[in-house]
């Protein structure tokens, strides 16, 4: 099992987990935790087991219905069939372990040492765009984190040059005073290169965090390595795998 942690995270328990070290099989062979895949729940159970594991063993882990949202909720002790339609989440209590589902979106991890407090955000281009980030950065400081504390952490995810996008997609940024020359390449004729992780660090800027460690991994390109829904799609798979990344206090 591979676990790609940050340097900037040292001492708080998280990782971003790839699909290596799991028991699926066929398209979405590996370590595949969808549980909105249609995959074997017998083998994605196993998959989420082995991947809380190794991170925070004895954890309790605990997920949303990712629905691409700018919603931040605290985490609580729901089953997983109760699980609440938002895109991140926020915990200062020792034992919980927060999981976010990516398949080339951007998972970020956040973390105030100091305070105890520790998030971790779903981040797409449409959740980014909404205010996900600044919403969990919100949640945190309420359970009493401060922006200037916090560290954030953003994992595996589509690269720019893996993630072209047409002028109607370019013009939303734009028109929402959002546009930044880098986030933004051109591409081939009426086609754009989007920097999502250059984006999303953008927007946990904004929310008065200083301390951004982006490790720039491709989701796409490193199929060996990781999920990708637009990879999947672009082979014609009838399905995908999702990947987990994890952050707990201990």
């Amino acid at each position: 099992m591979e676990v790609v942690r940050s340097a900037g995270l040292a001492g708080v328990a998280h990782g971003f987990l790839g699909r290596r070290g799991g028991v699926s099989q066929g398209a979405v062979a590996g370590l595949n935790v969808g549980l909105g895949s249609a995959d074997d729940p017998a083998a994605v159970a196993e998959n989420r087991a082995r991947a809380a594991a190794a991170v925070l063993p004895g954890a309790r882990l605990v997920g949303l219905y990712q629905v691409h949202s700018p919603t931040c909720v605290v985490a609580g002790d729901w089953a997983e069939a109760d699980r609440p339609h938002a895109d991140a989440l926020v915990t200062d209590r020792p034992g919980l372990l927060l999981g976010i589902l990516t398949a080339d979106c951007a998972p970020v991890l956040f973390a105030d040492v100091a305070a105890g407090v520790v998030g971790a955000a779903h981040a797409g281009w449409k959740g980014a765009f909404t205010g996900v980030c600044e919403a969990t950065v919100a949640a945190m400081e309420k359970l009493g984190a401060r922006a200037e504390r916090i560290t954030a952490a953003i994992g595996p995810c589509i690269a720019q040059s893996s993630y072209e996008v047409d002028e109607t997609f370019r013009q939303r940024f734009v028109q929402a005073g959002e546009w930044q020359e880098t986030h933004f390449l051109l591409g081939r004729e009426g086609h754009w290169q989007f920097d999502l992780s250059a984006y999303v660090a953008h927007r946990i800027r904004a929310a008065g965090v200083v301390r951004i460690d982006p490790l720039n991994i491709d989701t796409y390109l490193n199929e060996d390595r990781f999920f990708s829904f637009r990879r999947s799609t672009h082979q014609a798979c009838a399905d995908y795998g999702r990947q987990i990344s994890l952050i707990g206090l201990d």
